[in-house]
């Protein structure tokens, strides 16, 4: 027996407005911030870091200046004289590994070793003239580099990482924020 056929939808079909491009070329659908998941602009902006921190390094002429040391002198310019173990704490990396790189940064002339007057038993390193001037070459040359590449980008670009800025500078305020401010 056949069936009747459904009543027939009253409501106007809405307008599909033009006809879709038949070969839009590749696409990547990306969602706007605003509705992304955490988890996945984590993992692009992880990926996204691991390869431009490479880039920058293997264009540098400073060969003997690793990333960690590099991230040792870093500290030191941003917080001043430390104790090897504050360093450590900063970097998140042992003690003793810290101890062998603050040595090494020592016998290129990078740091300055002074007895701690709080404690004369420990030592406060900082940055040695040498190494702020390092420093401050490696940095110049990095921005050189970024500079270049941003100036290559599509004309939108620039903006958007410049309004990305913000949001990636309070991640790394948390990071440096007290444990007690931020359970884990």
């Amino acid at each position: 027996m056949q069936q009747p056929d459904p009543a027939p939808d009253l409501d106007p079909a809405p307008d599909p407005g033009p006809a879709p491009n038949p070969d839009p070329g590749p696409v990547t659908e990306q969602p706007p911030p605003s509705r992304a998941e955490p988890a996945e602009l984590a993992g692009r902006l992880r990926a996204v870091i691991q390869q431009l921190l490479p880039l920058l390094r293997g264009l540098s002429r400073h060969r003997d200046l690793t990333p960690s040391r590099t991230a040792a002198l870093a500290a030191l310019a941003a917080h001043g004289p430390l104790r090897v173990g504050e360093l450590a704490a900063r970097m998140n990396i042992a003690l003793s590994t810290t101890s062998r790189m603050v040595d090494l940064l020592d016998n290129c002339g990078w740091i300055a070793r002074r007895p701690d007057p709080a404690d004369q038993r420990a030592s406060l390193i900082s940055l040695s003239d040498a190494g702020l001037a390092l420093l401050r070459t490696v940095r110049r040359e990095t921005t050189g580099l970024l500079s270049e590449r941003i100036a290559q980008l599509a004309p939108d670009r620039p903006q958007l990482l410049y309004e990305a800025l913000p949001a990636l500078e309070e991640l790394v305020a948390w990071e440096k924020a007290p444990a007690a401010a931020h359970p884990r």
